[in-house]
Order: C-alpha cells, then structure tokens, then sequence
C-alpha cells in the first residue's frame, strides 16, 4: 500500500499546474505541510508572488497546514500592506526618505501577527486572506471570498467581506474531528483509511 512522495514537485504524473506546495518554496517566512498543493492555470511559481506585502523587515509567516488545497489565484495579503488608519493620514510619509524619514518616530504601523492556515482547509480560486487571519482546519474559502477576520474550524466562508455559510458538520462531529486531527496520522494509516476519509461516516475513522 503506497501513498504519493510527499516529496514530489509535480505528483500528478505528465501535469505540471499542480504541485506539492512545500518543495517549490523558496522564503523562509512561508511555512508549508506535508501534502498541501497548490493548483496554477499558468506556472506554480506564481504562490509565492501571491503572497503580497511580505517584507523581511516585518518578520510576519505565513503558515499552512498539511493536506491544504489551494486554487489558483488565492493570495495572502500581508503585514507591510497596512496603513494607519486612525491618523490624519494614511499616507507612509516615511519611506520616501529625505525629511520625511522621521513621520513614524515614536508610531508604528499596525501589525495583525503571522496569517496561519490549519490543516485540510480548501482555499478557493481567488480568494483573499488578510494579514494575521487564522483559518481553522477543515474549513472551506469560497471563491473569491475576502477573509477579514478568523474562521472557526469545519466553517464554510464566503462573499466580501467572507461571512459563515454554515458549518461543514454538527458540533459533535467537529469535536471529535479535531480530536482525531486525521492529519497527523503516518501516512500508511491514512492511506489504508482513504476511502473513510473520503466518506461521510466520522464514526467509521474513530
């Protein structure tokens, strides 16, 4: 009983638009799991140019889980993106430099934290994920959907700004779900239990 190479670039044999995430990326502030892929119309190396406002001097990452599933298109926007909203401006006088330099003494910009991704979350085509959103595991991105503000675990999202669509299943069932956390299982035991994982039954993976 043999699972895909976690460590393939392209595990879909002569395809070369879906990639196993984690072995094309290159910053060290973009953390990927196991078996997350990532799904390009054009060339997977696009991800990483989706990640926007991701500066090195802000020190933010971007976290996704294991068995994640993102579609073409889907960005992050980061921490440099912000602006302070709560001044006169919002205009960064300060990176221009000359006697502008010293705008922000004593002020910052707003910072929201790393942007996390659990595990088994489907982020759908074109979605958008805001700086130091958390997106619980199992949930669902619907396309072109704004995420602004965290999501609970097994929580369908959509629309601009994303609102709850439902939930995937009932409150027991995401208990026990994320007690059994699939995802961290060896991968033989997943493989054996594929088609449970791709069932509807929870109780025949307890």
């Amino acid at each position: 009983m043999a699972a895909p190479d976690k460590n393939k670039v392209f595990p879909i044999p002569f395809y070369n638009k879906v990639c196993f995430l984690k072995n094309i990326i290159k910053n060290p502030n973009i953390e990927i799991g196991d078996y997350t892929y990532y799904d390009d119309f054009d060339d997977v190396a696009n991800f990483e140019k989706n990640v926007r406002y991701h500066y090195d001097f802000k020190g933010d990452k971007l976290k996704i889980g294991k068995f994640c599933m993102i579609a073409s298109g889907a960005s992050f926007i980061m921490n440099a993106a912000h602006h302070q909203t709560k001044s006169i401006s919002a205009y960064p006088f300060d990176i221009f430099g000359d006697d502008w330099r010293h705008a922000m003494a004593n002020k910052s910009y707003p910072y929201k934290g790393d942007t996390i991704i659990g595990n088994d979350v489907w982020i759908g085509h074109k979605a958008t994920i805001m700086a130091g959103v958390k997106i619980g595991d199992g949930s669902i991105i619907a396309a072109n959907a704004m995420v602004v503000k965290d999501v609970e675990p097994y929580t369908i999202v959509g629309g601009n700004p994303a609102q709850v669509i439902k939930k995937r299943f009932d409150d027991e069932t995401i208990k026990k779900l994320l007690e059994i956390e699939w995802w961290h299982w060896d991968i033989e035991k997943i493989t054996a239990n594929v088609q449970n994982l791709t069932g509807g039954d929870v109780n025949a993976i307890l």
